[in-house]
């Protein structure tokens, strides 16, 4: 039997949908204006700024990135080509790590303001601090509501 959507879940699902597919348009526009990066390099960018030495082996950087090997495999080679990340091998194990360089850091540095100006705009701006700790609760919640029913096999193909 099919479990048809409330009317209000209808309209919570279509708003999410709203941003869903509108908040990634925006800010792929800024960087790619501000930074010639699409937000996907951005933030494989700014997660290795983060890691200790700016190194990940890639298949983590996947997990981090919500995205397949095959696709980050595509970009950091693309960084590769820029100069802004490196590939190293794993002594002794599979896999390889993806090493921001200097070039690579300078381009995050130089990339996040105009982004975190871009998210405070289009979303932090419109939110008071209980609505922003609201977000936080229903977006870890819907992300482990999602990694749940993906486990389960649910859109998958």
């Amino acid at each position: 039997m099919t479990r048809w959507l409330s009317t209000e879940q209808q309209q919570a699902w279509r708003e999410l949908v709203n941003v869903m597919t509108r908040m990634p348009a925006a800010l792929d526009t800024q960087l790619q204006r501000d930074s010639g990066l699409t937000h996907f390099e951005y933030f494989v960018l700014s997660a290795l700024s983060e890691e200790p030495n700016r190194r990940l082996q890639l298949s983590a950087l996947a997990n981090a990135a919500n995205a397949s090997l095959s696709r980050l495999s595509h970009v950091v080679t693309k960084l590769e080509k820029v100069g802004w990340v490196r590939r190293e091998s794993i002594v002794g194990a599979r896999g390889s790590l993806a090493v921001l360089t200097d070039t690579g850091y300078q381009k995050v540095v130089e990339a996040a303001p105009g982004h975190a100006e871009t998210v405070q705009a289009l979303l932090f701006d419109g939110l008071d601090e209980r609505q922003v700790r609201e977000l936080l609760t229903l977006s870890t919640a819907m992300v482990a509501q999602l990694d749940r029913g993906l486990a389960a096999g649910n859109g998958k193909a």
